[in-house]
């Protein structure tokens, strides 16, 4: 790849560093959705996960692979520790995709070499030259990672990047790991690595940035006017800790202050030409669909996607905006793909028309998943005058979320009232197909559902969280009810909705139970602190933290 493609590439990392976010586990069904709903955004590059960590990881990957990386398609990349068997497995599991990516790492600040490498910035450098030469004997391209630049040594962090580069790494990643950094200390990072690498002219310069200080977009923006030209961001920025650079504020800073931003990649400050590939009127469709599935719902006012973003209350705001939208909007709903769709389909609609709209809305489900939605939606319909798309997407979006069904809900009932003790009675079924029933108590019906189906279960947890949001207005209106489960530190979420908020609440609690007990049978594995140049087994419970 040269070093600037003129353009700046994007490269999305939901489906690796996003789903790192506690309670945001996805399966392969889910994975797969997001990632070709990715393909129709238009992202260039599309980091599905870390294929060593785990059987299903690698299973994923190569799904996606299969799948999504077509000729056409975007670059699949896997993440893999600078140690041989994880590469190697990286470049089994992106085998199948058209365009494939190694993306390996390994730490370059002192206190990351100290206490958990616990190696000499010599041996790092070896590690370095060995390991990503390794990969480019099995891929044309390879991104190299130094973690936790933002505060290495630049004296090291520069001929580490000389040495990837050496190797044959086509892109360099600059990693503000911790979100330590401000714009102009990490504009600077990059303006020094331009300057003291000899090398650098052969590779595209990428950043990965965390927002542990609200600073991610920022620290990038910077970037890109010192010569970045790749920016490894997430779907509504989801992430470890604070997340990471959101994707869709980053496209769209450069797509409103296009005239800014034109000058830096060496174009007329009129040009119209986009600064990234990126097709904006998918983007609040992607941000649902991430939204939905990771059960991660979007503050109202968070910028570009949040249902905020383009509601106006103030009556000298309404006023302007009625004149001339200009005077207080500065995005156009529609350029990021808000428009009020209403779905033509009803009770008498038939199946191949529910299938076509499911994937102009990102879904595409298997027969019996197909079947099963249909069903949901032919019963929505019988009770509920006017159905949108957000309903469908909650109807379908909660099929491809189910995890492995260790219990499915068949029944519940509940009273409850002024003068009445909340009392829930709730049936399960097992997977030997087998009916448990319990009654419980509770402060209000929801709580009692929540103690009986924890008795039929017989799994200790603690309910972290409990949310209900309206999918639509109107009275009959859908309720997306989001619950987290802690479990021996590990979080588990489930995700359901109803036009019964208590049956909703109840399937939600249901799926997040399914994801705790398969959870709690395959434990997942993640990089950190195994010996990197050996490519041992990973430790359980450790993520890359790039």
């Amino acid at each position: 790849m040269a070093r600037d493609p003129g353009r700046v590439l994007i490269f999305d990392t939901t489906l690796r560093d996003g789903e790192q976010s506690p309670g945001a586990s996805l399966n392969l069904e889910e994975k797969l959705a997001i990632a070709q709903q990715l393909a129709r955004l238009g992202v260039d590059i599309i980091e599905a996960g870390f294929p060593f960590a785990s059987p299903g990881d690698f299973k994923a990957v190569h799904r996606i692979a299969e799948v999504v990386g077509r000729e056409q398609g975007p670059v699949i990349c896997g993440l893999a520790r600078a140690a041989r068997g994880d590469i190697k497995a990286c470049a089994d599991a992106i085998a199948p995709a058209a365009h494939r990516r190694i993306h390996t790492f390994i730490a370059t600040s002192d206190i990351h070499l100290e206490h958990k490498l616990r190696r000499s910035r010599s041996e790092v450098l070896e590690i370095i030259g060995e390991m990503v030469a390794y990969a480019c004997s099995l891929v044309d391209d390879v991104e190299f990672s130094p973690e936790d630049a933002g505060r290495s040594d630049p004296e090291f962090l520069y001929p580490a990047i000389e040495a990837a580069i050496s190797a044959g790494a086509t892109t360099i990643n600059i990693p503000d790991t911790v979100g330590y950094t401000t714009p102009a200390e990490f504009g600077a990072l990059i303006d020094g690595i331009n300057r003291h690498v000899p090398n650098i002219d052969r590779a595209v310069i990428s950043v990965h940035g965390h927002n542990d200080l609200g600073l991610a977009v920022a620290n990038f923006l910077e970037a890109v006017k010192m010569g970045a030209r790749q920016l490894e961001c997430t779907i509504n920025g989801i992430g470890e800790r604070a997340g990471n650079a959101a994707l869709e504020e980053l496209v769209m800073a450069m797509h409103v202050r296009r005239s800014y931003f034109n000058p830096f990649l060496g174009r007329d400050a009129a040009s119209s030409e986009p600064l990234t590939n990126v097709v904006t009127e998918e983007i609040a469709k992607t941000s649902r669909l991430v939204s939905n599935l990771t059960g991660m719902a979007v503050q109202p006012n968070k910028a570009i996607v949040g249902a905020n973003a383009f509601a106006h209350e103030s009556g000298i705001h309404q006023d302007g905006v009625l004149k001339n939208r200009l005077t207080y909007e500065i995005v156009d709903a529609r350029t990021i793909g808000l428009a009020d769709n209403r779905l033509s389909l009803g009770k008498l609609s038939g199946r191949s028309a529910f299938r076509a709209r499911l994937e102009e809305l990102g879904y595409s489900l298997e027969r019996q998943d197909l079947d099963e939605a249909f069903a949901r939606f032919k019963d929505l319909a019988d009770r509920k005058r006017e159905i949108s798309d957000r309903d469908l997407e909650a109807i379908v979006s909660e099929q491809v979320q189910q995890p492995e069904a260790h219990y499915t809900l068949t029944h519940v009932q509940v009273s409850c009232g002024t003068t009445l003790l909340p009392t829930a009675t709730v049936t399960l079924r097992t997977r030997d197909g087998a009916d448990l029933s319990e009654a419980s108590m509770g402060t209000g019906p929801v709580d009692a559902v929540c103690q009986a189906l924890n008795r039929l279960a017989r799994v200790p947890n603690d309910l972290v969280e409990f949310s209900i949001k309206s999918v639509t207005e109107g009275i009959d209106a859908m309720g997306e009810v989001t619950i987290r489960l802690r479990h021996r530190n590990q979080l588990y979420s489930g995700h359901a909705a109803d036009t019964d908020i208590v049956v909703a609440a109840a399937q939600a609690f249901v799926n997040a139970l399914n994801r705790l007990m398969s959870g709690s049978e395959r434990a997942p594995l993640h990089p950190q602190k195994a010996a990197l140049a050996s490519g041992d087994p990973l430790p359980v419970g450790e993520r890359p933290a790039l």
